[in-house]
């Protein structure tokens, strides 16, 4: 993406941990081989749950990621996701100590609200309730409170991700979290991209991480966006854009990059995935009229599309939203018509959450590596279980794949619940 000053932005390191691989080589061979990571849940009882379907990160070992296992004791779940696919990104980049300088090097991270397990603060209220099993500010004040971890509280800050990556590799200079739920990875790479255009920083390292695998988590999610409520196959649940489907599957996940300013890329002979052309940010608004037809995706779309130039007819393919709830996929499918005319027929359309469900933050993290995997390989994937049509959603969906891209040039979306929507379009070199 060129700035006032004609510098570009590449993307020059990717790295993922998904229910469907960890690492972009396993990450991919499941987009291209149609094999979810949506199955009956083994991590927590389902017994009392709405839904017993999740994507889960199986065979995970964070200690073979971090930099010390000591730090795991201040990790939640979801940082370790984070902080491993970010491990897995500067790896994959090439970068070594002292390959930058340190205080060119800056991190921006999106995170969502860490979730506290009741058994971490059992110990604290048992230690708080009186004779009558009441909770007593006194019995609180004199031994309750000092039944909590000292350093319980890094575990629930999302801050803490972009903390523990910029320590792990030495990124001294700009520091940031994004905390917009599915839109915080688009929006964290589009700060990054500002900071580098600026000349702030010679390279950044951006991504989400999001782990929804909670009881608290799941019962939220179907309280107020809808979870599936199938009980046939697990890997069929989930269906976006499909007129059957009936709610999203909760998953967990992260993914990270590089990015690059091209100059500093093309100096030291970086591989390149590919150049970010235009970012575009929007919310809905106030008022149903703007929610129901999406103006803050329309917005996000249009920004990214005119600031990276090109017109719709040269998208080789949308990486969608796709959440798979009824109401969801029709308003992000008015969108595009808003944004793109009738032309949005002929582009592919590809939804990945069909293949690790939906986790806010990290979702779109791990979406966007598809997209710069998808560009990579010249395929897109698959819409699984895109099976019946539906007429309030005419789009071109991917339903049997991969198929071949007619262009190196991709957009890819995310929108949370609230309306508020990101968008980028990003092209192969």
């Amino acid at each position: 993406m060129a700035g006032c000053d004609g510098s570009r932005v590449v993307i020059t390191g990717v790295g993922v941990v998904s229910p469907i691989g960890i690492g972009k080589e396993r990450f991919w061979d499941s987009l291209k081989s149609n094999r979810s990571g949506i199955d009956y849940l083994q991590s927590i009882d389902t017994d009392e749950l709405p839904s017993p379907f999740a994507a889960e990160v199986r065979d995970f070992d964070p200690v073979q990621h971090l930099r010390d296992r000591k730090f795991l004791k201040v990790m939640s779940r979801d940082m370790q996701l984070g902080v491993a696919s970010a491990a897995l990104a500067m790896k994959d980049t090439g970068l070594e100590n002292g390959d930058i300088d340190p205080y060119r090097l800056g991190v921006v991270y999106g995170a969502g609200r860490m979730t506290t397990h009741p058994s971490e603060l059992a110990a604290a209220a048992q230690a708080s309730c009186d004779e009558s099993n009441e909770f007593s500010m006194t019995r609180w004040g004199e031994g309750g409170m000092g039944r909590i971890a000292p350093l319980w509280l890094l575990r629930q800050l999302p801050n803490m991700p972009a903390c523990h990556i910029s320590i792990d590799h030495n990124a001294c200079g700009p520091n940031n979290t994004i905390t917009c739920r599915d839109a915080s990875a688009l929006l964290a790479l589009s700060e990054a991209v500002r900071v580098i255009e600026a000349g702030r920083a010679d390279a950044m390292i951006v991504g989400a991480c999001s782990s929804n695998i909670h009881p608290v988590d799941i019962a939220k999610f179907h309280r107020f966006e809808g979870l599936s409520q199938r009980n046939d196959d697990p890997s069929r649940v989930c269906r976006p854009f499909d007129f059957e489907r009936d709610g999203a599957v909760v998953g967990e996940g992260a993914a990270s990059f590089v990015v690059e300013s091209f100059e500093h890329a093309k100096r030291r002979g970086a591989d390149i995935y590919a150049e970010v052309l235009g970012v575009g940010g929007g919310s809905d608004g106030k008022g149903h009229g703007n929610e129901s037809a999406g103006l803050g995706l329309v917005r996000a779309i249009e920004a990214s599309m005119r600031r990276a130039g090109i017109r719709p007819q040269e998208l080789g393919h949308i990486n969608a939203q796709g959440k798979s709830t009824q109401p969801d996929d029709i308003v992000e499918s008015r969108a595009y018509y808003r944004a793109l005319g009738d032309c949005v027929l002929k582009v592919p359309v590809t939804a990945m959450k069909s293949f690790v469900g939906h986790f806010d933050a990290g979702a779109g993290a791990v979406e966007l590596a598809g997209t710069l995997l998808s560009l990579r390989n010249g395929l897109v994937p698959a819409t699984l279980n895109y099976e019946t049509p539906d007429p309030r959603c005419r789009l071109n969906v991917v339903n049997e794949g991969p198929q071949g891209l007619r262009s190196r040039t991709a957009l890819t979306v995310n929108r949370t619940a609230m309306g508020q929507s990101a968008a980028a379009v990003l092209r192969a070199i």
